[in-house]
């Protein structure tokens, strides 16, 4: 097998697939769907860094406390670890109680049982990567379906990427933006989802659907041939175009898949979009803005990270490193300063030439963002809504859970060192057979933050106004104060703070919910939190996964126990991106930032990577690695587990800001290679060369 680093760019006609097609060390590679014959890349830009030193990335320096008396801790709590320990040493934890499914203690070497079950990962891992170039096993083929540039296919236009960087704010604005994050697959037609996880109904179609993609932040290196040079308005316009959310009708015909151009279900939502703002901090005065004075209409979304789905069939998109869109104040006030808010955020300078990003000028405008989004993939005419009951941070992901009695609940981290893990539940059922009835279910319900004990159990705390000490006196004189202000909420509480929480997962077997934590930096050192029964690999954490198992009231209870994942097999080094696939077996993406990779204790790791755990044993497989500087994020699968979908994010990070995109061009120049090409962020539709379902 000859090893194939890079990926030939030529429209996906069946003779271009035949003729480009072929087969290496990383299995097959074929051309970008739908692609035109003009393609290359402009230049220029600031680069926005989640970097785990980076100082900006902490706005919750306080160390954890003791629990705050306010909080009534359950009286049943030692009672029910009794219980827990007594089916446990029976054998019967799973059988007795369907929410601690997982929960005995593992025995044997590496925490994997004795007895061991043959692996369900059916593929060799591949080996760690330091080239330019994605790596998948042998017999799977690679498709590059939509790089950021290309046209989503909306019927206003198809403009085609250039290379020369001279696209404008308004063709920008029907093309993929930057930065692919979170992603989600919907079949079309719709089908209600089912089972404690929402998985797709078995009937739902695995050739035809929308795919929802987030574009993180943007990199004015390639943005503009300039870069961040001669900044203007008209620049922040493209800039503002280049982030949010791409809606794109995909199809397969035979083994592949390209997008539908044009098509009545494409979207593009960006920071300039029209939407709503739903739940109890509509219409609040914190919301009332200058492009807003009712508080209930707000413009675009950005700094979209993970993602979510709903049973009915709707897309979350998260927004979470919205600081870095203001120019904030050289004295931030102290809710500003909580959310990172201040004049050394204004990393992508919004502000210098938009008013509206101007914090001096438009304080309430930071109010509109940090909140889940939730968007119609099947009716383009619907508004997206921000959906502000389920909290005001920076979301990383919000995936769903069905309670026995119909309610749902959303998981929710928020994704800074020393943040938390969040739960939504709705205050009705959701009703599968009228989806129009589901249309608001998430503007009413309760949110909750995690409190973890040192003995493995744990609770959710509410975050309701007049309970647990969310009171006037304390700043809290409505549910609109208790979300706007949710990180100071959480705060109040006295929630557990955790190392970069990340995204969240449930097991559709038996409803145990996993959640990454990327590590952090600044545990144990001076000032910080040092190491606990949560966190015990002390400072410099290359992070590891946290399962938690509700109580027998499923994912509506207010307890539940949690533990560590024990792994073994190939290592995992600062896990972010979570996904099961219909077979049960949990994807992990690595986020090792671009400053870190290839360096110190990170340098072993080489590119970040995308590995398969089999919760049974513990045994994690990796399963892909990605070009130089990037990440990999946003996996999903179609309801037969056939195709996985999944984005390279920033390839070429150079962490850099100025005019000159050289520094990313000799890192990357991944997808094209074209000697001047520039990396561009994709998403990748991988399959079995010979068919069946990925990863078994």
């Amino acid at each position: 097998m000859r090893e194939l680093h890079r990926l030939p760019i030529e429209p996906a006609t069946a003779e271009a697939a035949d003729r480009l097609e072929s087969v290496g060390a990383v299995g097959a590679v074929e051309p970008m769907s739908g692609r035109t014959a003009s393609d290359t890349r402009g230049a220029a830009g600031a680069s926005i860094d989640g970097s785990i030193d980076t100082p900006i990335g902490v706005s919750n320096p306080a160390p954890n406390r003791a629990p705050d008396p306010a909080v009534a801790l359950a009286p049943s709590r030692r009672r029910w670890l009794r219980r827990i320990a007594s089916l446990t040493a029976g054998g019967g934890a799973a059988g007795a109680l369907p929410w601690l499914a997982g929960c005995a203690a593992p025995t044997g070497a590496g925490g994997a049982s004795t007895e061991r079950a043959s692996s369900r990962q059916r593929f060799k891992s591949v080996v760690i990567a330091r080239d330019d170039g994605v790596h998948v096993p042998e017999g799977y083929a690679v498709t590059v379906l939509l790089p950021w540039g290309d046209p989503v296919g909306l019927s206003r236009g198809l403009p085609p990427y250039r290379p020369d960087a001279s696209n404008s704010a308004d063709d920008q604005a029907l093309q993929a933006g930057m930065h692919h994050d979170g992603m989600q697959f919907f079949s079309a037609p719709w089908r209600a989802r089912s089972g404690i996880a929402a998985q797709p109904d078995e009937q739902a179609s695995s050739e035809r659907g929308y795919l929802a993609i987030n574009h993180e932040y943007v990199d004015h290196t390639l943005l503009f041939a300039d870069g961040a040079t001669q900044w203007s308005l008209a620049k922040v316009r493209k800039s503002q175009r280049a982030v949010g959310i791409s809606i794109v009708d995909v199809l397969r015909v035979g083994p592949r898949w390209t997008p539908q151009r044009p098509s009545p279900h494409a979207q593009r939502i960006h920071a300039e979009t029209p939407l709503r703002i739903a739940g109890p901090a509509a219409g609040h005065d914190a919301m009332k803005t200058s492009r807003s004075a009712t508080g209930r209409a707000g413009l675009g979304t950005l700094a979209n990270a993970g993602s979510g789905w709903t049973p009915w069939g709707t897309y979350l998109s998260c927004e979470r490193n919205f600081e870095h869109a203001f120019k904030g104040r050289a004295q931030p006030t102290a809710d500003e300063a909580r959310y990172g808010i201040g004049a050394a955020a204004n990393r992508m300078r919004w502000g210098d030439a938009d008013a509206r990003f101007d914090v001096e000028r438009n304080p309430n405008e930071p109010n509109h963002f940090g909140w889940v989004v939730e968007v119609d993939p099947y009716d383009p005419s619907a508004p997206p809504a921000k959906r502000t009951a389920l909290g005001r941070f920076k979301h990383e992901a919000a995936v769903p859970a069905i309670a026995p009695d119909g309610r749902v609940a959303f998981y929710m981290a928020d994704g800074q060192a020393f943040e938390y893990l969040y739960k939504f539940v709705t205050a009705r059922p959701w009703q599968p057979q009228d989806r129009a009835a589901n249309r608001d279910l998430l503007d009413e319900g309760t949110l909750y933050v995690a409190r973890l004990h040192e003995d493995g159990a744990g609770q959710w705390i509410a975050l309701v106004q007049g309970r647990n000490g969310l009171t006037a006196q304390a700043g809290f004189a409505s549910q609109a104060d208790v979300v706007i202000r949710a990180r100071q909420a959480a705060d109040h509480v006295r929630a557990t703070r955790l190392d970069r929480p990340q995204w969240t997962a449930i097991d559709p077997r038996n409803g145990t919910v996993y959640c990454a934590l990327a590590g952090n930096a600044e545990r144990g050192t001076p000032g910080r939190p040092g190491t606990d029964a949560v966190h015990s690999t002390g400072p410099r954490s290359l992070g590891h996964l946290l399962a938690f198992d509700e109580r027998d009231g499923g994912p509506a209870a207010t307890e539940f126990t949690w533990r560590r994942v024990p792994l073994s097999g190939d290592p995992v080094a600062n896990p972010s991106g979570l996904v099961f696939d219909p077979d049960g077996l949990l994807w992990v993406q690595t986020g090792i930032s671009p400053t870190h990779q290839l360096k110190g204790e990170f340098a072993p790791f080489g590119n970040n990577q995308m590995l398969v755990l089999d919760p049974a044993t513990g045994e994690a497989r990796r399963f892909m690695t990605g070009p130089r500087g990037s990440e990999l994020s946003g996996a999903c699968f179609t309801p037969d587990g056939t195709t996985l979908f999944v984005n390279v994010r920033h390839p070429g990070d150079a962490g850099f800001t100025g005019a000159d995109p050289s520094p990313s061009r000799r890192l990357s120049g991944w997808p094209e290679q074209r000697g001047d090409s520039r990396p561009r962020s994709a998403t990748l539709a991988i399959r079995r060369i010979e068919g069946g379902v990925i990863g078994t």
